[in-house]
């Protein structure tokens, strides 16, 4: 299937299950629960890095674009507006980055969904045994596997861009176009996730050490999601939770 395709039937998914929250009593609520549930827990998680001078911009770039409880329907939007001209616009490397987002973001919504629908059946459950029980009865652990992996792909993407002569002038020169073509949310991510890479590339440790700790970290949280016992599940939650 091509990128256009990809990011379209995507973006489909994503707003058909908006609409099944929207139209389902407390559903929406819940999956805005779960959503901001997971972005204190990668806040706790990574305290250490988004309180260094080194790695906090990169941090705060994985908080706020990937990791975050904020609306993307803009972008979305603007994803399914303009797929098919996206590869006129921005070079394949751009596309290929923009693919890999929106496969992230389909897959990430499908998972907090699911984690909603549970999150549902617990309502008098302290948060974070209601988030362990909502995810051991969701399962799915090729799914949480893959959704880290698409991570992974998306940041050295971005990484690998930073390598490319000539592209930040390219995506600064793209400014015009993409608004123009009702792209701007697309444009500000690319933009800014060049620019935390870059900057963090030019530092020692950079981008390598930034992208293994997340792969270890988020690791180390599935398995033990998946496979401790329940209670100490929930108290290692709850201690970064509280971080």
């Amino acid at each position: 299937m091509d990128a256009a395709n990809i990011i379209r039937n995507t973006v489909a998914r994503v707003a058909q299950l908006r609409q099944q929250a929207a139209s389902t009593p407390g559903l929406a609520r819940a999956v805005s629960d779960i959503k901001h549930l997971q972005a204190r827990r990668f806040a706790g998680t990574y305290f250490d890095l988004l309180h260094s001078d080194h790695y906090k911009p990169a941090g705060l770039f994985f908080l706020e674009e990937l990791y975050s409880d904020k609306d993307y329907s803009l972008r979305d939007a603007q994803f399914a507006r303009m797929a098919g001209p996206l590869d006129k616009i921005f070079p394949q490397s751009v596309v290929d980055t923009a693919v890999a987002l929106a496969q992230l973001h389909g897959l990430t919504e499908e998972l907090d969904m699911a984690s909603a629908q549970q999150w549902l059946a617990h309502p008098d459950t302290p948060e974070a045994l209601r988030y362990v029980l909502a995810w051991r009865a969701v399962d799915r652990r090729a799914d949480r596997n893959q959704q880290l992996a698409t991570v992974m792909t998306v940041g050295h993407e971005l990484a690998r861009l930073t390598r490319l002569p000539g592209l930040r002038l390219m995506l600064k020169m793209m400014r015009g176009p993409a608004n123009l073509a009702g792209i701007s949310a697309l444009q500000h991510f690319l933009e800014l996730g060049f620019d935390t890479f870059a900057a963090m590339g030019r530092k020692p440790g950079g981008t390598a050490y930034f992208l293994e700790t997340v792969r270890t970290r988020e690791s180390r949280l599935i398995d033990l999601l998946f496979d401790a016992d329940v209670g100490v599940g929930e108290t290692e939650l709850q201690g970064v939770l509280h971080a």
